[in-house]
C-alpha cells in the first residue's frame, strides 16, 4: 500500500512539474507573438534590447518544452534515440538561452543586483550542460545524469521565478521591486538546493542506516 502511495506520489509529482515547464514555454513562445503593450516597462525594454530577448525566450522556451522528454525514464529505457536527439536539441536550445540571457543580464530590469543574479544563473546553465555533454561524449552516464539534473534544474528556473512573482505580489502583496530582486537570486539558487539534495539523499539515507546498524551492534555487544 505504501509503496504504490508513493509511486503515485512521484508521478504526480513528476506530472506537475511537466505541466509547470510546458506552461512556462507557452507564455515564452506566445510572449514572441504578442505586440509592445503601450506604458509596459518590461516590454519597452525588451523591445530596445535587440536579438537578444527573442533568442533567449526561444531557447529558454525550446529547453522547457523538452523536459519531460528528458525526464521520462520510460522514453529513455524504449526510445533511446529520440532521448538523444531531443537531449542534443536541448543543449542547442540551452547554448542559445544562456548566451542571450547572459547579454540580458547587462540590462536587467532593477540594474546590477538583478543582473549579477541572471548572470549567474546563464553562466551555471551554460556550465552545467556543458559539463553533462561532456561527461555523456566520455560514455560516463551516472556522471552525465547528474550534471542533466542540475542544468534541468536551472531551466526550470524560470518555472520558479514565476511562482514567486505569483506568490510575492498577488498573495503577500509585497512591493515589486523586492520580489524580483528575490526571485532573480532565489529561483535557481533554491531548484539547485532542492536538485542537491536529491542527488545526494540515496547516500545520505545509506550512512544514516550504516550508523543504526553500528549502534545496534555496539549496543547488543
Amino acid at each position: 500500500m505504501w509503496g504504490g502511495a508513493k509511486t503515485f506520489g512521484r508521478w504526480s509529482m513528476s506530472a506537475i512539474f511537466a505541466l509547470a515547464c510546458l506552461a512556462t514555454a507557452y507564455y515564452a513562445f506566445s510572449f514572441l507573438l504578442h505586440s509592445i503593450q503601450p506604458g509596459n516597462s518590461f516590454q519597452a525594454k525588451f523591445a530596445a534590447s535587440g536579438w537578444d530577448v527573442p533568442a533567449h525566450f526561444f531557447g529558454a522556451g525550446l529547453a522547457l518544452t523538452l523536459v519531460p522528454l528528458q525526464l521520462s525514464a520510460w522514453v529513455r529505457r524504449r526510445w533511446l534515440r529520440v532521448h538523444r536527439l531531443a537531449g542534443w536539441l536541448s543543449v542547442a536550445a540551452i547554448v542559445i538561452g544562456a548566451l542571450s540571457g547572459f547579454s540580458m543580464a547587462f540590462k536587467a530590469h532593477g540594474g546590477a543586483v538583478t543582473g549579477i543574479g541572471f548572470g549567474l544563473l546563464a553562466v551555471l546553465w551554460f556550465g552545467t550542460t556543458a559539463n553533462g555533454l561532456r561527461l555523456a561524449l566520455r560514455g560516463d552516464l551516472a556522471g552525465h545524469r547528474r550534471w542533466m539534473c542540475r542544468s534541468l534544474a536551472l531551466t526550470s528556473a524560470a518555472v520558479t521565478l514565476r511562482l514567486m512573482l505569483g506568490i510575492g505580489l498577488g498573495v503577500l502583496h509585497l512591493p515589486f521591486m523586492t520580489v524580483y530582486v528575490a526571485a532573480a537570486w532565489l529561483s535557481w539558487m533554491v531548484n539547485l538546493a532542492v536538485c542537491e539534495v536529491i542527488l545526494r539523499w540515496p547516500s545520505w539515507r545509506e550512512a544514516a542506516l550504516r550508523d543504526r546498524r553500528s549502534v545496534s551492534s555496539r549496543a547488543v555487544a
